[in-house]
């Protein structure tokens, strides 16, 4: 896929996802924020501020590559995130982050391991996440993740911010927002299996899954 070339139909699709994510209690209150590329190079972005639920389409914030304020309100404070992500990812055409209940209760777990915070429980997770970091706790909007971000999604398209919850580009924003989708329920399952002896996927399965792109 190429870059979203009709804006028009880019905001649509924001307004769109966000409503989805929000109804079905993927995300909630003021929090989490959506993005795509758009063909000229520049990023649309939810606003600061807005709720999911609520934003609309001409609401929507336009950033550059590095984040600086083109027009629209003001964008997201987690935008230096989104230009972080499609900096390393030139593949990656859209971005969400979420603070759903499940991979954010993982990201305050004190026995996560930092270089993959979820077991590959199913077939699905490791096709459409694979491995997760866990990258150390910033207050939201600390723009000192951003390099730290930036290097570790030259090679994963998702990571799970600590005490805070995960973040994934996509080729699409469906693909995004089916991927982080995935996430959640992966970290409901892991929650629900804690204590229980478990049969993840073993190496060799996760690793013939593994997503490739973006």
């Amino acid at each position: 896929m190429t870059a979203y070339a009709d804006e028009s139909a880019a905001r649509a699709l924001i307004v769109r996802t966000a409503r989805s994510l929000f109804t079905r209690g993927l995300t909630h209150g003021s929090t989490g924020n959506l993005s795509v590329r758009l063909a000229d190079g520049s990023l649309l972005l939810t606003p600061t501020g807005s709720s999911l639920g609520t934003v609309e389409e001409a609401e929507l914030s336009r950033t550059d590559l590095h984040g600086k304020h083109l027009e629209g309100p003001r964008p997201t404070k987690e935008a230096f995130l989104h230009a972080a992500f499609y900096r390393a990812r030139p593949d990656a055409h859209a971005v969400v982050h979420l603070h759903s209940t499940y991979a954010a209760a993982v990201s305050c777990l004190g026995d996560v391991d930092p270089s993959n915070a979820l077991p590959p429980l199913t077939a699905y997770y490791a096709m459409r996440v694979g491995t997760l970091p866990l990258l150390p706790y910033h207050a939201p909007g600390d723009s000192t993740l951003e390099p730290l971000a930036e290097e570790t999604a030259r090679t994963h398209h998702a990571v799970l911010l600590a005490n805070h919850g995960p973040v994934i580009a996509g080729a699409s924003l469906e693909q995004a927002a089916d991927a982080i989708e995935e996430l959640e329920e992966t970290a409901k399952l892991h929650l629900l299996l804690r204590g229980l002896p478990t049969r993840p996927l073993t190496p060799e399965q996760a690793a013939a899954l593994a997503p490739t792109s973006p």
